[in-house]
Parts: C-alpha cells; sequence; structure tokens
C-alpha cells in the first residue's frame, strides 16, 4: 500500500525559509544555507512532496537538495501562487501564511505541474549566464533612460555605454564556450540557429531551456513562454486577447526582436506584409512571427533536422499582397 503523501510548502528568502505542511498548524524556520537545508531535509518522510516559488537564485539550494534526497519538487510560478491566495480568501501576507498558501496549492494542483528536475553543469552555467545578461540589459536601459536629457552628462552617458557594451563583448563568448563543452547542445544550438530570425541570443536562450524541459508539443513550449493568447470572453461578449505573460520575459523579448529579424527577410517577410494587411498591428504581427518561430524551434530541435525555408514560404498569389 503506498503511503499518502505529505505536502510541505517553503517560503523563501534570502537567509531563511519558512516551512509549512499541508494540514497542520505547524511550522518551521530554518537557514537558507545547504549544511542546514540537508539536515532539514533528512527529517521528511520519503514520500514528502516540497514546493517553492521561484525566487530568483535563492531557492536554487533547497530544490536541489530536495532533489538529490529522491523526493519530488515543484517550483512554482509566483504568479500563480499569488492569484490563488487571492482566492482562497488570504487576508494577509507573511512568510508563514505563504508557505501555508504553497503547501495547499501543490497539494490541490499537483497533478496538472511538472516536477522540477535539475540540468547539467553545462546548462545551468549557461541559464546562470543568460539570466546574468539579460539583467546587464535592463540595467543598461534603465541608465540610459535616467541620464537621457540632462544636460552635461552626455559624454559621461556614452562612457557608460560603452562600459555596458565591453561587458558584454566580454560575457556572449562565455555563451559560446560553455556550450562548446557539450557536443550535442552545441550541435543543438547550431540548429537553431539556422531559422530565419534566431541569433545567437535567441538560440541561447531556447537550448538553455528546450534541453532542460521536454515539452510534448509545440502548444506546451508556447504556453510556457507566455506567448499564448488568453480569452476574455463572457456570454456574446468576444474580449480582447492578450498574451498570458507566464513564462520568462527574456524569451519573450528574443523571441519578439526575433521576429523583427523575421519580418524583413524572404522567408517571412510575405507573411508579416499579409498579417499588416488583414488589419493586425505592428506589435501584434510581430508577436504572431515569434509565437510562429517558437513552434518552429521546437520542431528543428524535436527532429535534430536543420530548418527549411521552403515549408514555410507563402504562395505566390499571398507574398503579393
Amino acid at each position: 500500500m503506498q503511503a499518502e503523501r505529505v505536502f510541505v510548502g517553503v517560503d523563501v528568502a534570502k537567509a531563511t525559509l519558512m516551512v509549512c505542511v499541508h494540514g497542520t498548524p505547524a511550522h518551521v524556520k530554518v537557514a537558507n544555507e545547504e549544511e542546514a537545508i540537508g539536515r532539514w531535509v533528512e527529517t521528511l518522510p520519503a514520500h514528502a512532496v516540497v514546493a517553492m516559488e521561484s525566487t530568483g537564485g535563492h531557492h536554487v539550494k533547497l530544490a536541489e537538495s530536495v532533489h538529490r534526497s529522491g523526493r519530488i519538487v515543484y517550483v512554482l510560478n509566483a504568479g500563480d501562487v499569488y492569484f490563488y491566495a487571492k482566492a482562497v480568501g488570504a487576508r494577509s501576507k507573511t512568510d508563514r501564511v505563504d508557505a501555508r498558501v504553497i503547501a495547499s496549492y501543490v497539494a490541490e494542483q499537483h497533478d496538472r505541474l511538472h516536477a522540477w528536475c535539475p540540468g547539467g553543469a553545462v546548462q545551468a552555467a549557461l541559464q546562470t549566464l543568460l539570466q546574468r545578461r539579460a539583467h546587464l540589459v535592463r540595467h543598461r536601459v534603465a541608465v540610459r533612460q535616467l541620464l537621457r536629457g540632462v544636460d552635461g552628462l552626455e559624454q559621461s552617458a556614452c562612457g557608460l555605454e560603452a562600459q555596458f557594451d565591453q561587458v558584454l563583448e566580454c560575457i556572449d563568448p562565455q555563451g559560446d564556450s560553455q556550450q562548446a563543452q557539450d557536443a550535442e547542445l552545441a550541435r543543438r544550438c547550431r540548429l537553431l540557429r539556422t531559422i530565419t530570425g534566431i541569433g545567437p541570443q535567441a538560440s541561447a536562450l531556447l537550448t538553455a531551456l528546450l534541453s532542460r524541459i521536454a515539452f510534448a508539443n509545440a502548444d506546451a513550449v508556447v504556453a510556457y513562454s507566455g506567448l499564448d493568447p488568453r480569452a476574455c470572453d463572457s456570454g456574446p461578449r468576444i474580449g480582447r486577447r492578450r498574451l498570458s505573460k507566464r513564462g520568462n520575459p527574456d524569451l519573450r523579448r528574443q523571441l519578439y526582436l526575433a521576429g523583427f529579424g523575421a519580418s524583413h527577410s524572404k522567408v517571412f517577410g510575405p507573411l508579416y506584409r499579409s498579417l499588416r494587411d488583414k488589419g493586425f498591428a505592428t506589435t501584434a504581427a510581430m508577436v504572431i512571427l515569434a509565437r510562429k518561430l517558437l513552434r518552429i524551434a521546437w520542431a528543428v530541435w524535436k527532429s535534430g533536422q536543420p530548418f527549411d525555408p521552403s515549408r514555410h514560404m507563402l504562395p505566390a498569389p499571398c507574398a503579393q499582397t
């Protein structure tokens, strides 16, 4: 007879972990340090299921320790937990309440969740590098916006831009070096770059994602990325479609840029112009292209074959519109 599962919710902070077990009032605080986490994990039942929100990098030590112990671990989307807390009427927000909400959420929803699994050393290093590069790009944009229009700082602003560019130029070769350590990973990344519009950054992000998660189909990849349209209908009223934006915003940004590049190509340019002629706004047409490129990327990754432009070019009558 299979033992009944114990669902454990953990609210992760930089220095501490607040732990609650579903269905019990008990709670415990654990230091967010590898040794303390290891001792706590040893006290868990073998059939325990541990869940936490994705919190930058603060949750990684916990997730890895639980996974090494052979127990199931879930890393949850913080937005999903937030709306679940509102739905169940959580009246306050403390570490203890958050841990209890997480435990309740995973107890109810675990059947439709995917257990967390760490990638290999190369995947982890590549993922970390890409995350830091994305943070650096965001900071560069913030500094640019902050100094724009301020008299007397133009030269200093240009100097800062040059320094940001210099650091980025150092980071990008490191990403290629990380991939080169895994021949299969490097080969798959090169295959992704055969897709029109997919450049070094988009291919690296897609490689880090597709090598870590075995998506069942292209629809699952689109949903994970947050590029899927969300319906908002009620009775006869057809509401405006908006993106769910549930996934990695850096991935969406890179795919949007890939769509922008593809819109000027011989392969996807006719499709972009056809969408515009049908009344789609520029942004909407770019998102559609980005979604198409993501589906193609999944197919190329799954098949192991390079991109075939002839399969995606519009017929001549459509291209002339």
